[in-house]
């Protein structure tokens, strides 16, 4: 009973004249965020733009690349 009459309760708590404004971190916090929201998004556009336009091959390529190493070093 006692938790329904807690609950119940709507007068508000946290009140006075500095209650529900926001300090200049939040701003900083909200333009760092939106720059690493950019970034990744370009990253991630520069990626996909190096992916070929269908993987759908007949045959496949040979290798471009040949890595000849010697074992043991």
């Amino acid at each position: 009973m006692l938790a329904v009459t807690l609950l119940a309760d709507d007068a508000p708590r946290n009140t006075g004249p500095d209650f529900g404004k926001a300090s200049p971190l939040g701003l900083v916090i909200v333009v760092l965020l939106l720059v690493a929201t950019f970034a990744l998004v370009w990253s991630m556009n520069r990626h996909l733009r190096k992916l070929p336009k269908s993987f759908d091959q007949s045959e496949p390529e040979p290798p471009t690349e040949d890595h000849k190493s010697e074992p043991g070093g």
